[in-house]
């Protein structure tokens, strides 16, 4: 099972969710697994057991079908990559597209929710 913890939280008034680690120890895959689960996203409905396979017995079905297989080697890949990006090269990523931005959304932020004063 794949699971690394993603945010911590801080309880009470003041509380709140921080990132448990840093953004190069965060991964695109620590991110999926957080929000979707650690469950594999193709689930095989094995539809050769309807149709004209209907009657044959369950051991016809002990090797997974063509499309079964190229899924979930596609799903390998894919957990592969996600696993290889962390969230400090995303940013990197989106620094370079978008210079300002950070400035831009922490300019907005200030805006609509200022500090609060204890």
């Amino acid at each position: 099972m794949y699971k690394r913890q993603v945010l911590a939280s801080t309880p009470g008034k003041r509380g709140g969710f921080r990132l448990a680690r840093s953004l190069e120890d965060i991964t695109l895959m620590d991110v999926l697994a957080a929000i979707e689960g650690p469950d594999e996203a193709f689930q095989c409905d094995e539809i050769r057991k309807n149709g004209v396979w209907a009657e044959l017995p369950e051991s016809a079905f002990r090797a997974p079908c063509a499309v079964d297989t190229a899924m979930r080697a596609a799903e390998l890949e894919w957990r592969r990559a996600l696993a290889s990006k962390t969230l400090a090269s995303v940013q990197a990523d989106a620094e370079l597209q978008a210079p300002y931005l950070r400035r831009q959304v922490q300019e907005w932020y200030a805006e609509h929710y200022p500090p609060r004063t204890p």
